[in-house]
């Protein structure tokens, strides 16, 4: 089946949700989703969304904390341009119905996270994402002009590679005409063409054995677009959230947001004992990256297989009210938080890297954009400072409406796309297979490309990995479509660029962190 489209949206958090009502009034846009529309990383989101709102804070200040974050390695101008709009793009959160907390004066009640020198991270109680993800289904569901695709996965995304031998008049480089999409409850491939498309597929978590990340997370967008030759940068720059409530098997690991060091917690080891300020003189309320490091750290040199993150000393009641869900989600294991230590480790979280764009969010693809967490603007550079990540999405999904409209007219919808060929064998054995090679990629990134690497166990995972690419493209070749098989094709797609890109990084930074290129883990920013 062919569908056509003036924007094809891929993907339903806080970027594709948000470009696509903000580019309805200009044409007929298609919103996929690979599975329902709450289920996105913006929906994990706990910590907020981070904007100057009241002096003393400034522009410069939050420009600067981004910059120290990002370890000499962001982007300015986007960092400036992110920082500088993102009032007016929470004021539209806002109009479109997200409820921030605020105090009894009926100011927004922000908080200050690691890495933060003032308080400016709009919030709702400890689940922020969940807020913003349902008001903003409400508002898309409303809208005519969009229409949802529930429980379909993009593939492949249309470039001039499936054209075969017809011969049309292109601008120079690969331009995207749209995808190819698995209804996966019918197992039908339908061809989306459209004049635009975004990326907003979202992180790549499930390439980790252990990860924040909802199920989904497996890095499509990134894959899609390497195989299609776009730009791809950063993929080094793994983000682990220090915090990540211990709880042996469970997936995704239930995150213990920043903003609970914001508000007073301590890291300390199983004897009580805190321990951050061996590493940095801001304690528990250092970037993540050193936070998660020095945790990695004592647990090595103790033997332990976690530490804990104390609020025991702060009032109970204030407590419950500002992290209601943490509270019920640790009691639940058996932790009350306002009379015992919670149990943490680091656990992957966020990647700062990803398809390449320009100011815009333009990718190295025509008429292709990207925006959110697979998304590389720059703004992160080589650490993200926390909460930037849901101010980026929606400032640089704005930015590509603004820049896709001005060519809407002048472009037309690729005719001559070929229906995908399914010919194939679906093989009785196929899912035992799927299931142990992705295991198998789990546990090589997990062992090899963790927080702390080596060029040494870096090229180990990669030649273990070769073997898996092979192993997974023949299976590919001789079977049927599915979800499972496509989603193993791009872990080990997106395993193999962050492996690739850390072997070319002859040095540590940020959140690459390496023993043949060591750096003191004290004070480092």
């Amino acid at each position: 089946m062919i569908r056509k489209f003036d924007f094809l949206v891929i993907g339903s958090g806080i970027a594709g949700i948000s470009f696509a009502l903000k580019a309805s009034p200009y044409g007929k846009v298609a919103l996929l989703c690979k599975t329902t529309l709450d289920e996105s990383n913006t929906s994990f989101a706990q910590g907020g969304i981070a904007t100057v709102m009241y002096e003393p804070d400034s522009f410069e200040k939050h420009i600067q904390d981004t910059l120290i974050a990002g370890d000499g390695h962001c982007n300015l101008a986007a960092v400036e341009k992110v920082v500088r709009e993102a009032p007016a793009q929470i004021s539209e959160l806002v109009n479109w119905g997200v409820d921030f907390d605020k105090t009894d004066e009926g100011l927004f009640d922000l908080h200050r996270e690691g890495g933060h020198s003032d308080f400016r991270i709009l919030h709702h109680k400890d689940n922020t994402g969940f807020e913003i993800q349902q008001s903003l289904i409400e508002k898309v569901k409303s809208d005519p002009n969009i229409e949802i695709f529930e429980n379909y996965f993009a593939i492949e995304i249309l470039t001039q590679h499936h054209l075969g031998d017809i011969v049309t008049q292109h601008t120079p480089g690969i331009e995207c005409y749209g995808a190819y999409v698995l209804n996966y409850q019918s197992n039908h491939i339908h061809t989306f063409l459209a004049k635009t498309t975004l990326l907003a597929t979202g992180g790549i978590g499930n390439v980790y054995a252990t990860t924040t990340n909802p199920a989904i997370a497996t890095g499509d967008g990134i894959a899609m677009v390497h195989r299609a030759r776009g730009v791809i940068n950063d993929m080094e720059f793994v983000q682990f959230h220090p915090t990540g409530l211990y709880q042996p098997g469970q997936r995704p690991t239930y995150l213990i947001t920043e903003a609970i060091r914001g508000y007073g917690a301590v890291l300390r080891c199983k004897d009580g004992k805190e321990f951050m300020q061996k590493y940095d003189e801001r304690g528990s309320l250092a970037p993540r990256d050193i936070v998660a490091r020095a945790i990695d750290n004592e647990m090595k040199i103790r033997g332990h297989e976690f530490v804990y993150l104390d609020v025991t000393h702060k009032n109970a009641e204030e407590t419950k009210e500002h992290f209601p869900n943490i509270y019920k989600k640790c009691l639940e294991s058996g932790i009350d938080i306002t009379k015992d230590m919670i149990p943490v480790s680091p656990v992957q979280h966020y990647l700062c890297g990803g398809v390449s764009v320009d100011l815009n969010g333009r990718t190295s693809i025509n008429r292709l954009y990207a925006a959110g967490e697979c998304s590389c603007t720059g703004l992160h550079g080589a650490n993200r400072l926390a909460s930037n990540s849901l101010i980026e999405a929606i400032v640089y999904a704005d930015a590509a409406v603004k820049d896709a409209i001005k060519e809407l007219n002048k472009v037309s919808i690729n005719e001559f796309i070929p229906a995908w060929n399914d010919e194939g064998t679906k093989l009785p054995e196929e899912m035992v297979l799927i299931t142990q090679s992705f295991r198998e990629v789990e546990q090589i990134m997990n062992s090899y490309v963790g927080i702390v690497r080596s060029n040494l166990r870096l090229k180990r995972a990669m030649s273990r990995l070769e073997i898996l690419y092979r192993e997974t493209e023949d299976l590919f070749d001789r079977s049927v479509v599915s979800r499972e098989i496509c989603e193993l094709r791009n872990v080990i797609s997106v395993a193999y660029l962050i492996i690739k890109h850390a072997l070319r990084r002859k040095e540590s930074r940020g959140l690459h962190y390496t023993v043949d290129y060591p750096r003191s883990m004290k004070n480092e920013q």
